[in-house]
């Protein structure tokens, strides 16, 4: 009997352990400043520096546009760079801060590709039939849409950016970032 009350205790301490967890990762992502926010996200994703180790966990699919462009710019803007999605991600209406559709990587002074961005997609067909009336909402910021008919040639999206690994002079969830240029 006394074993018995001890195993539940236990379990229910590992239990409860667990929870508070998720609930501490869950509440970093929604209060706080961009950076505290943000750490999250920062800290799972910190291992992909090394596209190798981020094509094999998944984000293998290199996003290419309808003119066959895979590094996106928008001089004299900014630009983004490469992005790499994750095809087990995509089409849902989850937004979890520790899991983005996309790893964006901007090329470095000699071209090589460099971990700058994290990037969060929800297509807008999937949130409304979840039953959502507004946009997505990630860090305290709304996804910005992108509508059918775009440059990818896929149905219209929600998209927010963070950029946790490159600085972004024009702020942390802008979509282009001026110190960022394709060849």
């Amino acid at each position: 009997m006394r074993r018995t009350r001890i195993r539940v205790a236990l379990a229910l301490t590992i239990g409860a352990a667990a929870a508070a967890i998720s609930l501490t990762a869950i509440s970093l992502a929604s209060a706080g400043s961009d950076h505290s926010l943000t750490a999250v996200a920062k800290n799972a994703t910190a291992r992909f520096h090394d596209l190798d180790k981020a094509k094999a966990a998944g984000w293998n699919s290199l996003v290419v546009d309808k003119n066959g462009i895979v590094c996106i710019d928008n001089q004299p803007v900014g630009g983004m760079g490469v992005h790499w999605a994750n095809g087990q991600l995509l089409g849902d209406a989850e937004v979890n801060p520790t899991e983005p559709e996309a790893l964006v990587y901007a090329p470095n002074a000699a071209g090589q590709p460099k971990l700058a961005a994290l990037e969060w997609i929800v297509f807008q067909d999937a949130w409304t039939k979840a039953g959502h009336t507004g946009p997505p909402k990630l860090f305290g910021q709304d996804f910005i849409p992108t509508p059918d008919g775009n440059r990818f040639g896929i149905p219209a999206f929600w998209s927010l950016h963070a950029w946790v690994w490159n600085p972004n002079s024009d702020g942390m969830f802008q979509p282009w970032n001026p110190g960022v240029h394709c060849p």
